[in-house]
């Protein structure tokens, strides 16, 4: 058997807690203070976000296009429907781009990659029309502001937000007893409208609580009647694209969730739930479980999990708070390389160490589709796994040798043989390091540097 792979605590700073090494970065002897130093540096939308648009302003602008729409003949409007899915993936792809650069750019490496954790708990799905315009806004609003704040605050942005709104078929959700149903019911013309219980599931079981922690399927549906009513105003309204609570859709009583009664009305009477569960044992024990799993390892040890699940509820879920309590577990500082980079990770760190700041003819979305890992696009309100098995099939190890091959194109001369220390480390074994050494080309050895084992790990 090989020995495991040590790991040098400057590098655990920069691959494990950061987004990769560019090389030529120096941190303070105190490793610990030199990530907790981040919060203060951490901005909370970069220069790079400067000509981003609010989900407001793509909503408003949205219903003005589809208004329009109406105005027109038939075979205008197909070619007009078809010029704005285009405008829509275009923005997408812009958003991409934007979020990439701020991972290249950005001071504060460990805090952003908190954001895409973060990002990806609260997943949404750009493969949904609506939210293909509204994903990256959704990250910029929901996410962003709230990083480094209380769990219950990014709670509530997020589904307050039309991206997951929309995602999860919220809003038009009415309750079968409010005034809007019993006067459809009454009036008898067109589809009648009805509960959903899509946001009211994923808050229990994702973004909250967790599966199978002891909720029902009544108290889904209770929590789903105390959701109804949650909506965004209309292109028509005073507010479009903004959250609107619509009363005329809320069912009307109290509801029973988790053994507790709710008598609030209206508005009210969701958000108290919500700030329940919030702060609920289940949710720390399901949050402080993803974030050992993120830092530590796919399977992390239930010391780490019980010592930040306790610091999580000590502190009514204090996000800050909560990564000085991961940061000081000696488990985040394990030597041995337990974490598979995802393929985001995996192309943010390789664009790093071939010391880009942008860039260039690099398509951010194409890159991320060919690795595997379309960004804002899983394939369930779950997310994309964090562990190994989820991105090391063979077949996704063949695309990055393909990737990593265009990646090094840029660099020019590049001494790749003295470069991967400073990439890594502590890190390289005697056998890659004499594996670089033979590659037949100064790229070559760079293009091998992105693909070895202890690069593709953190």
């Amino acid at each position: 058997m090989t020995a495991p792979i040590q790991l040098a605590d400057q590098s655990i700073v920069l691959n494990r807690f950061g987004l990769g090494s560019r090389g030529d970065e120096s941190i303070s002897k105190d490793a610990k203070a030199f990530l907790l130093d981040q919060l203060d540096a951490y901005e909370t939308i970069p220069a790079v976000f400067a000509a981003a648009r609010s989900a407001t302003d793509i909503l408003s602008e949205y219903g003005e296009d589809r208004r329009d729409l109406l105005d027109m003949v038939e075979s205008a409007r197909i070619d007009a429907r078809k010029k704005l899915r285009q405008q829509d993936r275009q923005l997408y792809r812009d958003e991409v781009d934007m979020r990439t650069i701020s991972a290249l750019t950005t001071n504060a490496p460990f805090i952003e990659r908190l954001v895409y954790f973060w990002s990806n708990h609260f997943a949404v799905s750009a493969d949904k029309p609506q939210v293909t315009m509204l994903a990256g806004a959704f990250e910029r609003e929901a996410i962003r502001p709230h990083v480094l704040g209380r769990f219950e605050d990014m709670l509530l942005a997020v589904e307050h937000h039309p991206a997951m709104l929309f995602f999860l078929d919220q809003v038009a959700s009415t309750g079968p007893n409010s005034r809007r149903a019993v006067s459809a019911e009454k009036n008898g013309k067109g589809r009648q409208p009805g509960i959903n219980e899509n946001l009211a599931r994923e808050i229990m079981e994702l973004h909250t609580l967790g599966v199978r922690t002891g909720f029902t399927q009544t108290d889904v549906t209770e929590f789903a009647l105390a959701l109804s009513g949650w909506s965004i105003g209309h292109a028509q309204e005073d507010a479009p694209g903004q959250f609107r609570f619509r009363f005329q859709s809320h069912e009307p009583g109290a509801r029973t969730i988790v053994g507790k009664t709710y008598r609030q009305s209206g508005e009210r009477q969701a958000l108290a739930v919500l700030s329940d569960l919030a702060q609920a044992d289940a949710t720390a024990t399901h949050i402080a479980t993803k974030l050992a799993r993120h830092f530590i390892s796919d399977d992390p040890p239930d010391g780490a999990v019980e010592k930040l699940k306790q610091s999580f509820l000590a502190t009514g879920g204090d996000l800050p708070v909560l990564y000085r309590t991961l940061v000081d577990l000696p488990e985040t500082w394990e030597p041995r390389l337990q974490k598979f980079k995802s393929p985001w990770e995996w192309a943010v760190s390789g664009l790093r160490a071939c010391g880009r700041f942008d860039l260039g003819n690099v398509e951010a979305a194409q890159l991320l589709n060919q690795l595997g890992q379309p960004i804002w696009k899983p394939k369930s309100p779950a997310g994309y796994d964090d562990i190994s098995a989820g991105w090391a099939a063979p077949e996704a190890l063949v695309r990055r040798v393909e990737v990593s091959q265009r990646l090094v194109r840029s660099m020019g001369q590049v001494d790749a043989r003295a470069l991967a220390p400073k990439l890594l480390p502590g890190t390289l074994s005697e056998r890659t390091e004499t594996e670089i050494a033979r590659a037949e080309s100064p790229l070559a050895a760079m293009a091998l540097v992105l693909v070895t084992p202890e690069f593709q790990r953190r």
